[in-house]
């Protein structure tokens, strides 16, 4: 019964959020840039600079480069922004000139293949995906961002010998916005083929409970730690109906949004669960320094205001 509550109560939750199926769906990340971007999507950005830190504190532990399974990898950005001096907001403008916008999709990926070896590779890691989406993993692949991919729904379908294979060698579990649209079923699923211990880096929409994923890690001998203090901004909303409708799941899971969602922003939290030796050996907040975003300029948003007929939705420049 907790798998078959724990998914219904993601899916209620997501009907929340705006769907953007579509746009990784296709051969290449230019309207995955184009709609991500004008929501001034930041959370690859925001979230570098911390992934970079535990992964340091990874390599120092063991001695080696880590290999990072990065779920819901989509077209490799998470491994871009690592891997190379690039940005999210760098590679939105790239994809938004008139020039990238008439070539083919097999043009874009030769000339992005080229693009990403000319730059030097300054990672602390190796990236392997995860998606549901195959051209998403196709591209991320054959540009050479990810070693290796995998296409699978695995809240659905069993993980295939090839890719537990590919599996076998991840040091470290990485997730910027796929929980919610995942639950522990995947997650039990990839500790199955592990054969180390990894540890397991979760950027969490507040809206969405962890409760049930801290304890399906606990039961494989990983402790759970938040960082307290600091949230990561993940885009602006798209309309005032999502605005509104994740405050309500807020609300409904007793989590106060002044001053964050309120302003008109998906925040996430930074989880991490490792094994217990790990975090008595270097605590969270000893690894992390943060930089949230909240500097960052971004366009209007959707807030608050409390006016003469009570409190009504404004969109702030």
């Amino acid at each position: 019964m907790g798998d078959i509550w724990v998914r219904t109560e993601f899916s209620c939750i997501n009907r929340s959020k705006a769907i953007f199926d579509d746009i990784y769906a296709l051969d290449d990340p230019r309207a995955y840039f184009s709609v991500l971007g004008d929501l001034d999507y930041m959370i690859p950005d925001v979230a570098e600079p911390v992934v970079r830190q535990i992964l340091a504190a990874k390599a120092s532990a063991t001695g080696l480069k880590p290999v990072v399974l990065d779920i819901g990898c989509s077209y490799g950005i998470n491994a871009a922004v690592h891997r190379f001096p690039l940005t999210f907001g760098g590679l939105r403008h790239r994809y938004a000139r008139r020039e990238m916008r008439a070539i083919s999709s097999e043009t874009l990926v030769r000339l992005d293949r080229n693009f990403y070896a000319a730059w030097p590779d300054v990672g602390l890691a190796r990236f392997i995906g995860l998606d549901v989406s195959a051209p998403a993993i196709s591209y991320a692949t054959n540009v050479g961002l990810l070693d290796q991919g995998i296409v699978a729904d695995l809240e659905k379908d069993a993980l295939s010998t090839d890719s537990a294979q590919i599996l076998r060698s991840a040091d470290v579990i990485m997730s910027t916005g796929c929980i919610g649209y995942i639950t522990e079923k995947t997650f039990r699923k990839i500790l199955d083929a592990t054969e180390r211990c990894p540890w397991i880096i979760s950027f969490v929409l507040r809206m969405f409970p962890f409760e049930s994923l801290a304890s399906t890690f606990a039961n494989r001998g990983l402790v759970t730690e938040r960082l307290y203090g600091a949230t990561f901004i993940q885009r602006r909303f798209r309309d005032a109906e999502e605005f509104e409708d994740c405050l309500a799941s807020l609300a409904a899971l007793g989590v106060d949004a002044t001053g964050l969602e309120s302003e008109g922003l998906f925040h996430a939290d930074l989880i991490l669960s490792r094994p217990e030796a790990d975090a008595r050996a270097t605590p969270l907040e000893n690894i992390v320094t943060v930089a949230s975003g909240r500097g960052r300029p971004i366009g209007p948003r959707y807030v608050h205001v409390e006016g003469t007929e009570g409190l009504q939705v404004a969109l702030e420049p």
